[in-house]
């Protein structure tokens, strides 16, 4: 199974240079938990709920005078569409995200995020096990 079979395309975005509460509101409206940070329209980065805690906490002002770019999780973690989900599953845990924007080259094409790993798990076990049959078979 590939990412492009589990990613969500409806990606919300936020520029790099608006206020953290403007994309708050975005994550509210959407019922979402992250926005992908752009600069020029390319994903430059991902501002989660996580982030926001701790921007507003340690910068003690208004997020309306707070920047995106001061909260944005970096570097950002990106997956292709053409590679296997246990590829993307694995990179998100090594590098400790729950949210992985789907890139081919700069152009942003969708988002990974952990629920979407758990609504495929019941095909990516069944793919598994084809793959522990078939190797199986090749060692017999």
């Amino acid at each position: 199974m590939l990412v492009r079979d589990v990613m969500s395309t409806n990606v919300v975005t936020v520029d790099a240079n608006a206020a953290v509460r403007d994309a708050v509101g975005r994550m509210l409206d959407a019922g979402v938990g992250s926005v992908v940070v752009t600069k020029e329209d390319n994903p430059a980065g991902m501002l989660t709920k996580q982030d926001v805690l701790r921007v507003g906490h340690d910068h003690d002002r208004p997020l309306s005078e707070i920047p995106v770019y001061a909260a944005t999780s970096r570097p950002l973690v990106t997956a292709r569409p053409s590679e296997p989900v246990r590829v993307a599953a694995a990179r998100m845990f090594d590098e400790d995200v729950h949210h992985l924007p789907v890139a081919e080259d700069t152009a942003l094409e969708g988002i990974v995020t952990a629920t979407d790993l758990l609504a495929a798990q019941d095909d990516l076990l069944a793919e598994a096990r084809e793959d522990a049959e078939q190797r199986e078979e090749w060692d017999a």
